[in-house]
């Protein structure tokens, strides 16, 4: 492979970081007290998902988050901060790019109706794919480092 500047696995490798900082930029700017004591995050989405066009995103809504609406802010809040940190770092890489791909298409589908966060989750769900495929934690990742997923 030939390529300008960097190898072709070190350009995987800025693809990488590069989604780990978009992750912790999603992470960064949340309001997390507003999502933590007053459950804005969360009220959001059910609205969202009560007036979804698809039956299948109220109903699972509904049954996994809405009973637990103060565990499911933390987990989504935090889940972006580790997927940061996971994919900056390389820290479990393939276990941050599978998990980043499964919130950006829960995001996707909840969101079918916004084009702006469309475009964004199609996105870094598109990155995740091509980063996960070309196993782009060989360079410049702690997982390399430590000889793990070779």
């Amino acid at each position: 492979m030939r390529a300008i500047w960097l190898s072709g696995p070190e350009w995987l490798a800025v693809l990488r970081i590069g989604l780990g900082l978009w992750w912790l930029e999603s992470w960064r700017h949340k309001d997390k007290k507003a999502w933590f004591a007053r459950g804005t995050g969360i009220a959001w989405a059910a609205d969202v998902a009560e007036r979804h066009r698809w039956p299948f995103v109220r109903t699972g809504f509904a049954a996994v988050v809405a009973p637990r609406p103060r565990l499911m802010a933390y987990v989504v809040v935090y889940a972006e901060l580790a997927l940061g940190l996971g994919l900056v770092t390389g820290l479990l890489t393939p276990v941050a790019l599978v998990g980043g791909l499964l919130l950006n298409l829960l995001y996707l589908v909840l969101m079918i109706h916004d084009w702006a966060e469309q475009g964004q989750n199609a996105m870094m769900a598109l990155i995740s794919v091509v980063a996960f495929f070309a196993v782009s934690w060989q360079t410049w990742s702690l997982d390399d480092a430590f000889g793990l997923f070779r």
